[in-house]
């Protein structure tokens, strides 16, 4: 009895928060949809002058065609849609966006995660490359993804990468500051006594890294590679909306807004925070299952 009130207590604990957010998003959605799709309801669907009820309008607004906002609703009938009534492999499946969008975040990620990885290492040991690299780093991004993708993808181009490097490269460009500058923190975390502890074993600079910098460092990479996935998934999004992709949720959305297609485009919105959920949801199952390993040792 006593575990099922616990096990009770902890599902309110944890998910009453979340169902009362989503609630008050949700009626906060159907709100804004009923006071902007108003006057747009009034020109194009009821009788000004015969006349109308409130009640007429509602309706009027929650099943318009091209909304201004649509109602949430809407954009569920036309997500299940597209999920169940067209093959994998068609463009208007957001199965098929997400596949591609997913590819070029995660070789994008990869190559983020390594590259801030090298670098706090080299940050770390040189005080040279700290003061060289560190500013410079920071610097980078203060340069907005909006102006540095379309020059990106021009010189990846001419260069003869197409597909999914430049939009991988777009990714990595925001996946490695968060990883170069939460590493740095974490492999300078050790103690002095732990350090001179290493010292006195005569143990060498890469075996204090392996064995002393890194498990300190790994609560402070963990939460960094979660702003890194989520970061990368927005650089590759970015990056397909300066080519003219016919594939990808950047591109569903670019298609959505050409055609003022704006159910598409909230349902290209809604599938992409879903795919954000999911990749930082199993970068934080990794992180439990690695640093229950380390406190089971």
């Amino acid at each position: 009895m006593a575990t099922t009130k616990t096990l009770t207590q902890r599902i309110v604990h944890d998910w009453l928060p979340v169902v009362v957010v989503l609630l008050a998003v949700v009626l906060a959605w159907y709100s804004a949809a009923w006071g902007m799709n108003a006057q747009g309801a009034i020109e194009r669907v009821l009788d000004e002058e015969a006349g109308y009820t409130q009640m007429e309008l509602f309706e009027a607004t929650m099943t318009m065609e091209r909304p201004l906002v649509p109602a949430p609703h809407q954009v569920a009938a036309d997500f299940y849609e597209s999920l169940t009534e067209w093959p994998i492999d068609s463009p208007r499946n957001l199965i098929y966006h997400v596949i591609v969008t997913g590819q070029s975040t995660l070789l994008g990620f990869a190559m983020g995660t390594a590259l801030g990885l090298l670098l706090s290492v080299l940050i770390v040991h040189s005080r040279t490359l700290d003061k060289a690299l560190l500013p410079w780093i920071v610097a980078s991004q203060t340069v907005p993804v909006l102006a540095i993708a379309p020059i990106v993808l021009v010189v990846l181009g001419s260069l003869g990468f197409a597909g999914t490097a430049p939009k991988a490269f777009i990714a990595m460009y925001l996946c490695f500051f968060p990883v170069t500058v939460a590493m740095v923190q974490g492999l300078r975390s050790p103690q002095k006594i732990e350090t001179e502890m290493m010292y006195t074993y005569a143990a060498s600079r890469w075996q204090s890294l392996w064995l002393l910098r890194l498990p300190a460092a790994l609560p402070f990479l963990f939460p960094a590679l979660r702003v890194g996935v989520a970061a990368g998934l927005v650089g590759a999004m970015v990056a397909e909306l300066p080519t003219g992709a016919q594939a990808g949720l950047g591109a569903r959305l670019l298609t959505g807004s050409y055609y003022g297609q704006t159910t598409q485009i909230w349902s290209a919105l809604v599938m992409s925070t879903l795919l954000g959920l999911a990749l930082t949801g199993i970068v934080a199952g990794i992180e439990r299952l690695v640093l229950r390993s380390r406190g089971a040792k």
